[in-house]
Formats: structure tokens, C-alpha cells, sequence
């Protein structure tokens, strides 16, 4: 490693951690880059249900453990992602032995139980847990959005994976966790959730704002607004899987096979405008965590449009700084 490139979460000693989304590929193939730049981890998919409970007596800890071992050796802390999601969960968690759909009572047995295995195998290494992700509705008037959890537990399914986690480590920070946390009327069904369960003393302690942006959305008088409400509520603060794509959500070209210099000098302005804004934000702004630790892997690629490259992060498919690097690290 160049010795002089500062390390990244050096760089924000006395603000917040610096975390990085990782794999059993990442942690060998850019294992030197993580261990170098990044002082948290997050487990990007290996500690999902789906990927740890694919079958009512079955666990596979291998991948999880395997980058729990990883953080260890290298003294990182870790984040545990996700324990509630309606998407890459086992099927047989909502289903009878008919495959009809459990009672509300046996679902929420289920939860508890995978919640325990899971919280209490990790406990002391695992600080902090997104406990529900994406839960809220996107568009219209619903608060919640639509998914087996709600249709067969009720709104209250939310609450009670709180408890279970709490119940399962009282040390443990946990958050709600989700995406267009930026966008006003996301943001205020998100500040009204979390307003309910503080108020019924349910054990949430922070937000997690996903922070998946991109050159042009949100704007940064948007993400101020929605720092300033979410910490209105008392709660910690953890931007939990930053990325800035290159193009715009709307946007379906394919044709780069690289950034062009107008988008990597946007990308750079972008990134030092918000690190300079969350550096303000240090006393309620505990972790920022990016979806990835370098642009040769990064769920962008593919999505939304199959095909194509996307170069979101902070270093290159080289695994070099680029110029949204020295933006973040330069005050």
C-alpha cells in the first residue's frame, strides 16, 4: 500500500467509523485494501436469512463466519445485516407443512428463534444490527409495504423483531434500515415509524439511511433535512450501504466501458460536499458504511440495467484512489 495515500478511516478519527459492505470474494481478492482503508464491516449477503436459514433445521454460518473471522483478525468492528426483510428469505419460514401460509403465533416463534441462533452466535463480535430493512412503502398513502410478514403477523412484527434482538444481546445497538431515506415523504414515513415504536418503548436505537445515491439525487439540502429529522427523535445515525452511482436511476445506457472525466469530477464534488456535511453531523453520525470497498465489484453492476458497468465507489477497479477519494479525505 502506498504509504502516501492516507487510510481512509484515519482520515475521520474523532468523527465516525468507516465501514465497507464485503464477501468471501472481496475480503481475499481486495482483502489488503479492507484491511487498510476500512475500520467496520458489514457482511453484504451472507448474513441474510436466505443465505443462513435456507431450511427449518438447517444453518450455514460458513460464509458469515468466515468474514466475522476476518473483521476479528484484522480488528474491525461489524455490522449484522439483516435479520427481518421481505426479500432473501426462505420460503418455508411463512409456509405450513401443506405450504399454506403459518399462524401469525408460528412466525413469530420462527423469527425468535433464528434471531436468537443468530444474535447469540455472534454476540461480542457483532455490535450493532440492521433488525428490520426496508419495511416502509414506497409510494402512496400506506406506511408499510406489502409483504408476507405483514399479511400474516401484522404491523407488529416489526416491534417484536426488536424485542427478540434485544432479548437476544442487550448490548447490541440495533436500527431500522432503508433506502430514499432522503426523499421527503419517504422520509416521513419513516421518521412516523420509527416515532411510533420509540414511543411504545420498543428497544430501536438508531437509522440506518442506506444512502444510495447518485451524481444528481438527493440533493444535499434533502439529506440535511432527513439527518436533521431522524436525530430529532434521539436516535444514532448510521449511513449503512453508500454508494454514488455514475448515472442517474432513470438513465439506461450501456454503452461506457469507463467513467468519463466529467462524471469522475462530479462524483469527486458530490462525495466532498456530503463528507463535508456529515462531518458536522459527528455527534449524532456514529458509521458510514460504503456498499463495496472498490469499483471492480459492486451491485451496480447490472442493476438496474443488465450489462453495464457502474464505478460508485472511492477507489477504482485497481483498487487506486480516485479523485472522489481525495475529495472525501481532504477537509
Amino acid at each position: 500500500m502506498n504509504r502516501s495515500i492516507p487510510k481512509l478511516h484515519e482520515a475521520f478519527q474523532g468523527y465516525f467509523d468507516i465501514g465497507a459492505a464485503v464477501n468471501p470474494r472481496t475480503i481475499v481478492e481486495a482483502g489488503e485494501l479492507i484491511a487498510s482503508h476500512y475500520n467496520s464491516l458489514t457482511a453484504e449477503n451472507e448474513m441474510k436469512f436466505i443465505s443462513l436459514h435456507p431450511a427449518e433445521d438447517t444453518y450455514t454460518f460458513e460464509a458469515a463466519d468466515q468474514i466475522v473471522g476476518f473483521a476479528r483478525e484484522h480488528g474491525k468492528k461489524m455490522r449484522g445485516h439483516t435479520l427481518v426483510w421481505h426479500n432473501q428469505t426462505s420460503d418455508w419460514l411463512f409456509q405450513d407443512s401443506d405450504g399454506g401460509s403459518v399462524s401469525r403465533d408460528t412466525l413469530l416463534a420462527r423469527l425468535k428463534s433464528h434471531i436468537d441462533t443468530v444474535v447469540k452466535r455472534y454476540q461480542g463480535d457483532i455490535y450493532a444490527w440492521d433488525v428490520v430493512n426496508e419495511a416502509i412503502a414506497d409510494e402512496g398513502a400506506e406506511l408499510l409495504r406489502s409483504s408476507k410478514w405483514l399479511e400474516i403477523a401484522g404491523p407488529s412484527f416489526i416491534a417484536k423483531a426488536f424485542e427478540f434482538a434485544h432479548e437476544a444481546d442487550p448490548k447490541a445497538l440495533l436500527f431500522y434500515n432503508d433506502y430514499n431515506e432522503s426523499h421527503p415523504m419517504k422520509r416521513e414515513k419513516i421518521y412516523a415509524l420509527l416515532q411510533s415504536l420509540r414511543s411504545q418503548g420498543v428497544p430501536v436505537h438508531g437509522v440506518g439511511l442506506q444512502a444510495h445515491w447518485n451524481l444528481y439525487d438527493p440533493g444535499l439540502d434533502e439529506i440535511r433535512a432527513a439527518i436533521e429529522r431522524y436525530a430529532s427523535l434521539g436516535l444514532v445515525l448510521h449511513l449503512t450501504e453508500m454508494d454514488v452511482s455514475v448515472f442517474r436511476f432513470e438513465d439506461r445506457r450501456a454503452d461506457l466501458t469507463a467513467p468519463t472525466e466529467e462524471m469522475l469530477e462530479l462524483q469527486a464534488r458530490k462525495y466532498e460536499v456530503v463528507f463535508s456535511m456529515l462531518r458536522e453531523y459527528r455527534d449524532v453520525i456514529d458509521s458510514v458504511t460504503f456498499w463495496g470497498a472498490a469499483d471492480d465489484y459492486t451491485w451496480l453492476d447490472d442493476f438496474p440495467v443488465r450489462g453495464r458497468k457502474n464505478w460508485p465507489l472511492l477507489f477504482d477497479e485497481k483498487h487506486q484512489p480516485k479523485p472522489s477519494f481525495w475529495g472525501v479525505v481532504s477537509e
